[in-house]
């Protein structure tokens, strides 16, 4: 057996091995949780739901291993480790589109391909974990959300001060909108969380959600479209990079052209059409892409524009319908990990 550690992971240590007889794959990758919480970890759960309800969504599950740890309340005990099966000589989806959206190529039967599995994952989950009914909590969270993302964003960027209007008529419509049921998703979902095999042959990594949340956040029920947002802005991330890589070379049609290639098939495979409703995709759009304003500016200001092209865009085109006032008492919110693309 032979074993090498990967580097430049935020808060997991991952060891490839090579391992020989046991019926187990020739090569596994050993996943060590660095920041251990009481309770089952998503990526030893979620994974193993999958494989067992749908398999080919996600390279097979190896193992894992718990422990038990003191505390200020006692002992506990929760996962240490997840192992798999490793895909030698495979990239991310992040990095292929790159090249792709580089060469102004077209992308869009990997953009189909994950539109259908993004749609097997969330049917697997809600068959594999259940669903459950929005309630007023989980409505006011999300609402919440927005509106503590949109002030750190205005803190960020002051000019996004002028579209108060549009960010209040977009909570009014959610608010007052019919919502799908609430189930477990992915929770970090973008490109490179796609392992890359093929043009129309992709698989899903990484379930444990934002790793620094806590981990009673990242198992609680949430709408799939989350997911479908964070795709969605993936590829928009794709096109920025490039277009700010490239001295502003424009492909801002080509992640139009994934997007609508995504959302087609995910439309075309989730279970009865599912939940896609435009008004509540377009609301968790700009839930993510104003938190991505916020980690920019603290971390890659560089950056910057990216997302903030992206919330203007979709303020632009929401009905600013709103006249109330600004409701300062709603100003909750959640704590956020570092993003990864």
């Amino acid at each position: 057996m032979s074993a090498r550690v990967l580097s430049g992971e935020q808060s997991n240590t991952s060891i490839i091995c090579q391992v020989e007889g046991a019926g187990l794959p020739s090569d596994v990758i050993v996943k060590v949780f660095r920041t251990l919480a009481a309770g089952d970890n998503p990526d030893v759960t979620v994974q193993g739901a999958l494989a067992a309800t749908d398999p080919g969504l996600v390279p097979a599950p190896v193992g894992s291993l718990r422990g038990t740890w003191p505390s200020a309340a006692g002992s506990v005990s929760g996962h240490l480790a997840v192992a798999q099966a490793f895909v030698p000589g495979v990239r991310d989806a992040w990095r292929v589109a790159l090249e792709v959206c580089r060469a102004g190529t077209d992308f869009t039967p990997t953009a189909r391909a994950l539109g259908r599995v993004t749609a097997r994952i969330h049917g697997a989950l809600a068959t594999a974990f259940g669903t459950t009914v929005a309630t007023a909590a989980a409505r006011t969270a999300l609402l919440d959300s927005i509106r503590s993302r949109y002030a750190v964003a205005v803190t960020a960027v002051p000019a996004l001060a002028a579209h108060q209007g549009a960010v209040e008529a977009t909570l009014d419509t959610v608010a007052t909108m019919e919502w799908p049921a609430l189930q477990r998703v992915h929770g970090d979902y973008h490109l490179g969380q796609i392992l890359y095999l093929g043009a129309e042959d992709v698989l899903a990594i990484d379930f444990e959600g934002e790793p620094l949340r806590p981990l009673a956040e990242r198992t609680v029920p949430d709408l799939a479209l989350r997911d479908v947002a964070g795709m969605v802005r993936s590829f928009d991330y794709v096109a920025g990079a490039v277009r700010m890589e490239a001295g502003g070379l424009e492909r801002q049609d080509w992640a139009d052209t994934c997007r609508d290639a995504f959302l087609a098939a995910y439309r075309e495979t989730i279970p009865g059409g599912g939940p896609t409703d435009t008004a509540m995709l377009a609301a968790l759009e700009l839930d993510k892409a104003l938190y991505e304003v916020g980690y920019e500016a603290r971390q890659r200001p560089a950056w910057l524009p990216i997302p903030r092209q992206a919330v203007e865009r979709l303020l632009a085109e929401a009905p600013e319908t709103h006249t109330g006032p600004h409701r300062q008492e709603h100003h909750g919110s959640r704590p956020d990990a570092g993003t990864r693309r």
